[in-house]
């Protein structure tokens, strides 16, 4: 059953005015303009309102939830996930903030002591930004990811299956060299073909290669998919990437 303007506006807990707004800025547009002018919307149109209302809870702004839902390369049900995934770390941010309060007004209070740093440190959301970026590459929203997309697109199945087992054999490798250490050199030198097989995929910089190298202990999906060539592998990836990238931004 199509919904009129008003009724969509009541049953989201919105404001006429807004979708007038977010059908101007083609966010959201009906599905039907009938002759007198009133808008009638429909399922796909009330869960596309539904994710951007998600993204609006998230604090993205409306130029970046058009771009990220226009693009029709985007897995719909991911983004989903990943909204999900954000506002449980949004969360826990909020958490450990009413828990500072609490301390904060123990400690104005003389029943305990806080240093700096616990004043502080609630306020960092790096693990939301981190996975924030991590996200948007998946919702094809970087240029990276668009040239991703191209490049891969371009390749045959056997040419996947084939990139696939070569990036297998290649972490076994990396995992089978650890005892070495990270400044060994061939340790180095597997490093530096990860690097350029993140060139192969996209205009991968040193600082977007360390970037992803946080990626391999930061996101726990990474972490056990690494962790089966070898226990401790991700964070010596990581460590051996950071060691890698300092001794190459040296050098550009």
């Amino acid at each position: 059953m199509p919904y009129t303007i008003s009724q969509l506006a009541r049953l989201a807990n919105i404001s006429v005015r807004t979708l007038h707004y977010y059908d101007e800025i083609g966010l959201l547009k009906p599905s039907l303009v009938a002759k007198n002018g009133y808008r009638y919307y429909e399922q796909d149109e009330l869960l596309r309102l539904q994710q951007i209302l998600f993204f609006r809870e998230l604090d993205f702004p409306l130029d970046e939830i058009k771009r990220i839902i226009n693009n029709p390369a985007a897995d719909k049900t991911q983004i989903l996930r990943d909204q999900k995934n954000l506002l449980r770390l949004k969360r826990n941010r909020l958490d450990r903030l009413m828990k500072t309060i609490d301390k904060t007004i123990k400690t104005m209070n003389n029943e305990q002591a806080m240093n700096g740093e616990e004043l502080y440190d609630p306020f960092k959301d790096d693990d939301v930004k981190q996975y924030q970026e991590e996200a948007k590459q998946r919702w094809g929203n970087t240029d990276a990811y668009k040239q991703s997309m191209e490049r891969v697109s371009k390749m045959t199945k056997n040419e996947r299956e084939q990139l696939k087992k070569d990036g297998e054999a290649h972490t076994q490798a990396i995992a089978d060299n650890m005892e070495k250490g990270i400044e060994h050199p061939d340790v180095q030198a597997l490093i530096g073909k990860s690097h350029e097989g993140s060139n192969f995929f996209y205009d991968c910089d040193v600082k977007m290669f360390r970037n992803l190298g946080e990626m391999d202990v930061g996101d726990p999906r990474f972490t056990a998919y690494y962790e089966k060539f070898k226990p401790g592998v991700a964070q010596f990836m990581k460590d051996a990437n950071a060691y890698y990238c300092h001794h190459h931004q040296k050098q550009s």
